[in-house]
């Protein structure tokens, strides 16, 4: 039994392609997540002491109410979702980015 090889190729060729490139928009997402968390907790300290110096006044009320809407278990679906669909759109070896994209979240 003779198997041709070159014609797999192509195909071998845009999974692998689309693993790495999935591993390495997952890493670099996990890692830019981690500097914006920090951020947001520097941010959160200086508003903080800046209220405890009674430099300003921050109603967290008004805070909770505005930032709660974004953090509902459908909102943060649908976020995912448009991201998977805007990183794998017009790619032909979207079916090895996604899995490559949760290897990399996982292991960056």
């Amino acid at each position: 039994m003779d198997v041709d090889l070159s014609s797999w190729w192509p195909l071998a060729s845009q999974l692998g392609v689309g693993l790495v490139a999935g591993f390495a928009v997952g890493y670099a997402l996990k890692k830019v997540g981690k500097l914006v968390a920090v951020a947001v907790g520097l941010v959160f300290v200086v508003v903080q002491v800046l209220a405890w110096q009674g430099f300003l006044t921050v109603n967290w009320g008004e805070v909770q109410a505005r930032v709660d809407p974004m953090l509902e278990g459908s909102s943060l679906e649908s976020s995912w979702r448009t991201l998977v669909d805007v990183l794998t759109y017009n790619l032909v070896f979207a079916g090895a980015f996604v899995p490559g994209l949760i290897l990399g979240l996982r292991r960056g």
